[in-house]
């Protein structure tokens, strides 16, 4: 099993499937403080290919004033995926009572990765350099 890595706020990493051996996001934000978790991605435009928000702890979560869908992941605190959702829309609540933390993706992350309920994911470091290799 992979262990949940020590979160600090700024921070960014790499989100593998190990399951499917997919990258869900290779620059994922961490929101693990209070302001950070009630803000999540309100007032943003949208999410570029291969980022995403990590929310920690967190069980639910809504879209009320958000301008673009997204998908969610709820892991349990041994990174294993406990439910998806695709493409939330805004004015929505989403939650999963045996989740410790929320993954927010662009809308269809999901459906191209195949992730499922039951997947094992991985925190690697964050590389900024593009052309930077993953090892599944």
């Amino acid at each position: 099993m992979t262990p949940q890595p020590s979160v600090r706020m700024d921070t960014y990493y790499q989100l593998l499937n190990r399951t499917r051996g997919s990258v869900l996001a290779s620059r994922l934000e961490v929101a693990d403080s209070g302001r950070k978790r009630n803000k999540g991605l309100l007032g943003r435009d949208g999410l570029g290919p291969g980022e995403g928000l990590w929310i920690v702890p967190c069980e639910s979560v809504h879209t009320f004033f958000m301008r673009f869908p997204i998908d969610l992941v709820f892991l349990d605190r041994k990174n294993k995926v406990r439910k998806v959702k695709n493409a939330v829309g805004p004015w929505r609540l989403s939650a999963c009572l045996s989740a410790h933390s929320v993954i927010e993706l662009p809308a269809g992350t999901v459906k191209r990765t195949e992730t499922q309920p039951g997947d094992l994911l991985q925190f690697g470091p964050y590389n900024d350099s593009e052309k930077s290799e993953v090892d599944l």
